[in-house]
């Protein structure tokens, strides 16, 4: 953990009915003193709707080596490379490269994101998904993020509702070929 990182704790109810899974989880993230509360907001998106046995986060902004997000099944293999934000190619490149499924998560705009990436040499580009939310989303689920959360996330048909202490937003989740 960083040094100056701020521990903010999950208690998240999550019911993914598009892929069947229903959890009841506690998460701690640590936010690093760089990383926005958007950006951790997101962290927490993309770890909710990835879940599945052996994911894990991983130092967040301040892992060089490892997305924000992975998971890895019970020999240790890297099953899936979870990046959050605007990685660099080179970076969807090195994770595409290493594990069966790429994906990227974030709260920009895909229309600024995607030209990062065309034209880059990005292995298996065709199969790597960006995904976003609706404009303001997750600024909004950020604005209600506090030390301590009570989160209830629910998937149906494509549509994310959130409540974050108190506070209930929806929002589509977009998927976009980066190639």
């Amino acid at each position: 953990m960083a040094t100056g990182a701020v521990i903010h704790t999950f208690d998240v109810q999550l019911a993914d009915v598009d892929r069947g899974v229903y959890e009841d989880l506690t998460l701690r993230l640590a936010q690093h003193p760089s990383e926005t509360t958007a950006f951790m907001a997101v962290r927490l998106l993309a770890y909710c709707l990835e879940f599945a046995e052996g994911i894990a986060f991983s130092e967040g902004v301040s892992a060089t080596d490892e997305p924000a997000v992975l998971v890895r099944d019970a020999t240790g293999r890297l099953v899936a490379w979870i990046e959050v934000g605007a990685p660099d190619a080179e970076r969807l490149h090195r994770g595409s490269k290493l594990a069966d499924r790429t994906a990227v998560y974030s709260h920009r705009d895909p229309a600024r994101l995607l030209p990062l990436w065309a034209g880059k040499k990005i292995h298996r580009a065709e199969d790597i998904v960006l995904r976003t939310f609706d404009p303001g989303f997750v600024d909004a689920a950020a604005s209600a993020t506090l030390r301590r959360n009570a989160v209830t996330l629910s998937v149906t048909e494509g549509q994310l509702y959130l409540d974050v202490n108190g506070t209930s937003l929806a929002t589509g989740i977009h998927e976009h070929r980066i190639a």
